[in-house]
């Protein structure tokens, strides 16, 4: 919602579209008495909009998360770095749309050049089948909103786009822009949902479930990695090959990920040295 009159602004200001009765106000003040040097203009539901838009999109990349297999931990799990990319890609592609109508670009050159930053973006940025799903009914539902928006406010609410393209409303290099606010979105609403879940409990849809039945993600509950120091048990020094002291020749050492959740003092190297003659090979 904060995000989307900014988006929105650079449409506006490079003459894609526009507001019957903008809303406009300056973001960085004017040197002197010259004009302002950065202004937004969009509309007062603008900001509604894309907060529901990116709501939507967030929950319905949670629940494909949980119902598809194909994500690897890094793309459920997204950094901090990573959202912040996502955002900053989207709002990359959203301004350079914007600078390339205002510059005379044909529209099908947009088209290709946003199809390319829209593929490429989701490749680095996602790549999950529940992110292609969500981006894609992004891409076509993003479009038909549109439509329906333009066939129906009222003449002080309405905006039209100067170019309506080859759809008669807009010019469809729109599309591969609203595709990438698949993973811009995504990863953001996945980022929340794992800070909202790091805690005793991991939140499931309203329901709570115990931390201990949910595997580590790094051992999937074996309590057991490969050893950092050795290959299977052994290493080559000084020409000759010889057993591992860190985990003596077993090739696997305890996990430190989930150390903690079993209530183990990881100073008692007796005790951990028990654990991993327990564990089967």
């Amino acid at each position: 919602a904060a995000l989307g009159p900014f988006l929105d602004s650079y449409h506006s200001l490079f003459g894609v579209l526009t507001y019957n009765t903008p809303l406009v106000f300056p973001l960085l003040g004017s040197i002197g008495t010259g004009p302002d040097l950065l202004t937004c203009v969009t509309s007062l539901w603008v900001p509604p909009l894309f907060g529901l838009a990116g709501f939507l999109i967030g929950w319905l990349y949670i629940l494909l998360d949980t119902v598809t297999s194909d994500a690897t931990q890094s793309q459920l799990h997204p950094t901090i770095p990573k959202v912040l990319v996502g955002i900053s890609y989207f709002t990359f592609q959203y301004w350079l749309s914007g600078i390339l109508f205002a510059h005379g670009v044909d529209r099908t050159s947009i088209l290709a050049i946003m199809s390319v930053l829209a593929a490429g973006g989701f490749y680095l940025l996602d790549g999950t089948i529940s992110g292609l799903i969500t981006s894609a009914a992004t891409a076509i539902g993003g479009p038909l909103i549109e439509v329906g928006l333009i066939s129906s406010l009222t003449d002080s609410w309405a905006y039209h786009y100067n170019d309506p393209g080859e759809t008669g409303f807009f010019p469809l290099w729109i599309i591969p822009v609203y595709f990438l606010g698949g993973p811009a979105n995504g990863n953001l609403a996945r980022g929340f949902w794992d800070a909202l879940s790091e805690k005793s409990d991991a939140r499931t849809f309203g329901m709570l479930v115990d931390m201990d039945q949910v595997p580590c993600s790094v051992c999937n509950g074996t309590r057991a990695v490969k050893c950092p120091n050795c290959d299977d048990g052994t290493y080559v020094t000084y020409g000759e090959r010889v057993v591992c002291k860190a985990c003596r020749g077993k090739g696997r050492v305890i996990c430190r990920e989930c150390f903690s959740k079993y209530d183990d003092d990881p100073s008692d190297i007796e005790n951990i040295r028990r654990i991993m003659d327990q564990i089967p090979d």
